[in-house]
């Protein structure tokens, strides 16, 4: 099980802050998209694929990263 926690503009597309997700042990970011994309439709995947995820306190972009129990979904913010 892993909680996704969404921010800003993912968070608005798919309507909450965050959520519980059964996925397998070993499941990478690319799994992650995969699977909120499959719920939510595939223009979530265009979004996902300009976020940043924190997993384990890293900031990553990389597909291939495997998952933690928690992971964060960081889109683009603008400002300063």
């Amino acid at each position: 099980m892993v909680e996704v926690r969404y921010f800003a503009a993912i968070a608005d597309a798919v309507g909450k802050d965050s959520e519980h997700l059964s996925l397998p042990a070993g499941a990478t970011v690319a799994d992650l998209r995969t699977a909120l994309a499959d719920t939510y439709g595939p223009d979530l995947d265009k979004m996902l694929g300009v976020c940043a995820y924190l997993v384990d306190d890293e900031l990553t972009r990389d597909p291939s990263t495997t998952l933690t129990p928690r992971v964060d979904v960081l889109p683009p913010f603008a400002g300063g």
